[in-house]
């Protein structure tokens, strides 16, 4: 029974990925800043570990736990919506440690078994801001465009292991608590001079043609994980499939 270790497993992605890989008989370790017992269903097959990916003595003692990984998804991440000006530069760093610098460095602990053994695959979540650009998201897009290009040239250098490294790019996920999961309000990041340019974007989230749920993400990093095509990018949801088309 092979054993994938999820990021960022206590709401969302990270939840749904855990239930998802349960279901099909996959050891499953959900790690969470703050671990939930009552999240997930009892199984055992499922260990939930305390992981701060921000944080290199939480990732050593997660990593030491876990043991044999199989499969890392990096799923962990926060949000900041907003105009940039306005964005405060302290908030950023936050944003890359997690988002940019975190996914760094759980695949950096997790390489050398995984070398050891020429077998293995990583997951990099990132959004469908790397598809087409999206206004009021310029400082979360860089801390996912640069995990794009990150991913895209570690897959050749890890490839002469056995090792698969793989994106999968979720577009606008309304029922997830991407707004919620900062320390920085929207409504705090809209100043008075931005509001006529902000105000019909938001009213476009509100009614959006197309969206993503959890369970569309859990299904393409399923086809990820099982991918022995050599395919780097899966689209996970209608909204970014479709965006997907237009730019490849």
């Amino acid at each position: 029974m092979k054993t994938i270790l999820i990021t960022g497993s206590s709401s969302g992605y990270g939840l749904e990925l855990a239930r998802y890989f349960l279901s099909r008989a996959w050891n499953v370790i959900a790690t969470m800043r703050t671990p939930r017992e009552d999240v997930l269903p009892h199984a055992r097959s499922l260990r939930i570990l305390s992981l701060d990916v921000t944080d290199e003595k939480s990732i050593a003692a997660a990593i030491k736990a876990a043991g044999q990984i199989d499969v890392l998804v990096n799923n962990a991440g926060i949000g900041v919506v907003g105009a940039f000006e306005v964005t405060p530069l302290s908030h950023i760093r936050k944003v890359f440690e997690t988002n940019t610098f975190g996914v760094m460095a759980m695949t950096q602990a997790v390489i050398p078994q995984m070398r050891e053994r020429r077998s293995g695959v990583i997951v990099n979540v990132t959004s469908s801001t790397t598809l087409a650009p999206f206004p009021l998201a310029a400082a979360y897009t860089a801390s996912k465009q640069a995990i794009l290009g990150f991913t895209a040239s570690l897959a050749h250098e890890l490839r002469h292991f056995n090792i698969q490294v793989k994106l999968v790019e979720p577009g606008y996920a309304p029922t997830t608590r991407f707004t919620q999961n900062t320390e920085v309000r929207v409504e705090d990041l809209i100043p008075r001079t931005y509001a006529d340019f902000a105000a019909p974007i938001f009213a476009e989230f509100a009614r959006p043609a197309l969206t993503t749920k959890e369970s569309d993400v859990a299904e393409a990093v399923w086809l990820a994980v099982n991918d022995t095509s050599g395919k780097l990018h899966f689209p996970a949801g209608a909204d970014a499939v479709a965006l997907s088309r237009d730019v490849r």
